[in-house]
């Protein structure tokens, strides 16, 4: 099944699972990314001011339920995003995305470059989830990790990309639709709209980050 095909299959389900949850979903508040709201880009990439360390002494759990400690993936450029299984339709446009940089990107994925995109919803995505997930879609590439974890290590994950999640009380998730690109030493250097740029602007930029390290 496309992504295209599946979003009022995703829709669906996740209206069905929110009711099902009863629970808190989780806000996510962008305090970063205001340029990608404030100040308007046609090409949706904007310089990087963030100068935290995004790939911290952390441990989460990939699609196929191994543990990858983030920093252990410095050395080579990185673009991260943030989605959640059941998420109607913003997460879909971000996959498709990430997915066509990968295209592009080629056999250099998982040589010379990774992909990362991590669940704000890790109450309700496990590995499996995840797995189910990559396979719907049809996204399972070698380089490209799924992420999970302790709801403690994914908050802090998204503080270092100055982000934070808020529960709230009517089931909504809100969407991250910010992109990173990581430097090799974990360093932010671009970020994007991602529903907005281009592919070819953000593997372009991935083959800078590689040449200049």
């Amino acid at each position: 099944m496309s992504l295209d095909q599946s979003n009022s299959k995703r829709r669906a389900h996740s209206n069905n699972t929110r009711k099902k949850r009863g629970t808190s979903a989780l806000l996510i508040a962008l305090s970063m990314l205001a340029t990608l709201t404030g100040c308007r880009s046609q090409s949706g990439a904007y310089n990087a001011t963030n100068v935290a360390d995004c790939l911290p002494n952390l441990s989460m759990i990939d699609q196929t339920g191994k543990e990858i400690n983030l920093s252990s993936l410095k050395g080579k450029p990185v673009l991260v995003d943030f989605i959640y299984t059941s998420c109607p339709g913003p997460c879909l446009t971000l996959t498709g995305r990430m997915n066509a940089i990968a295209e592009q990107l080629g056999p250099a994925l998982g040589t010379q470059f990774t992909l990362l995109s991590v669940s704000i919803d890790p109450e309700h995505d496990g590995p499996t989830q995840l797995r189910q997930y990559v396979d719907e879609h049809g996204v399972n590439r070698p380089g490209w990790y799924f992420l999970t974890g302790r709801p403690s290590d994914v908050d802090a994950l998204l503080s270092a990309f100055k982000l934070h999640r808020e529960r709230e009380d009517d089931g909504s998730v809100s969407h991250v639709v910010g992109v990173f690109l990581l430097a090799p030493d974990g360093k932010e250097l671009r970020e994007y709209n991602g529903e907005i740029v281009n592919p070819d602007v953000v593997a372009a930029d991935l083959r800078k980050a590689l040449s200049a390290s």
